[in-house]
């Protein structure tokens, strides 16, 4: 079997899609810190003098690279896992607020040291790298939807519509240009309800089967 790790856009469904496949493929899953995270509803209610100020965007992204790091280590030391989204993902997120102002350069350039010792140890795992990434891709009016659907609190601010926009605008340009760990599976998420509709899910693990079939591993 494989390790896989499902990306994609606030609100798509990353989580009961990492759900689906850990249950069909028999896997365990690392999910992502967000119910125990303390700097996550900080990070999106503070107003921009106090995100200034305690530079919670800096200390968001070291906490999801600290515990993202912990996970793919736990995951690459064997064959059968599944990741809701991976440390491969927070330099995307770190790079966005950086041409945001809310981390500095020289935060930037402290994470990505951080990011590539990090990286340099997987190198040092018997797997060194996920199998395959599930790259759930959506409209932008369908990331809004699904984002109001979950509904928490904290990500709901109409001041966050223009973060969220800068974010969905160049997410395939990071999957297509600057992700190299993995083959990649698109995911359309404008199409599939994998939650409301069993026969999307089916349609979902059948394609995530074949994929890994093609690439000799399943």
């Amino acid at each position: 079997m494989a390790v896989i790790v499902v990306g994609g856009m606030i609100g798509l469904g990353k989580t009961s899609v990492a759900t689906l496949l850990g249950k069909e493929l028999n896997s365990d899953v690392f999910f992502e810190s967000v119910d125990d995270n303390p700097i996550l509803p900080l990070f999106y209610t503070s107003s921009p003098e106090e995100i200034e100020r305690k530079r919670y965007p800096f200390l968001l992204q070291l906490h999801f690279l600290n515990t993202r790091f912990k996970s793919i280590k736990e995951a690459l030391v064997h064959n059968r896992n599944v990741l809701d989204r991976s440390i491969y993902e927070d330099w995307y997120f770190a790079k966005v607020n950086r041409e945001l102002g809310r981390i500095s350069q020289l935060e930037f350039d402290v994470y990505e040291g951080l990011a590539d010792n990090m990286m340099a140890e997987l190198a040092e795992l018997p797997k060194k790298a996920p199998d395959l990434m599930v790259y759930l891709k959506a409209s932008f009016e369908t990331v809004m939807y699904r984002i109001g659907l979950r509904g928490r609190s904290f990500e709901q601010d109409k001041s966050l519509v223009d973060y969220y926009r800068l974010l969905w605008s160049g997410y395939d340009e990071w999957v297509m240009n600057h992700y190299h760990a993995s083959e990649v599976l698109i995911v359309d998420m404008d199409r599939l309800d994998v939650v409301n509709r069993p026969q999307d899910a089916a349609e979902l693990v059948r394609d995530v089967r074949e994929k890994l079939n093609d690439l000799v591993i399943a």
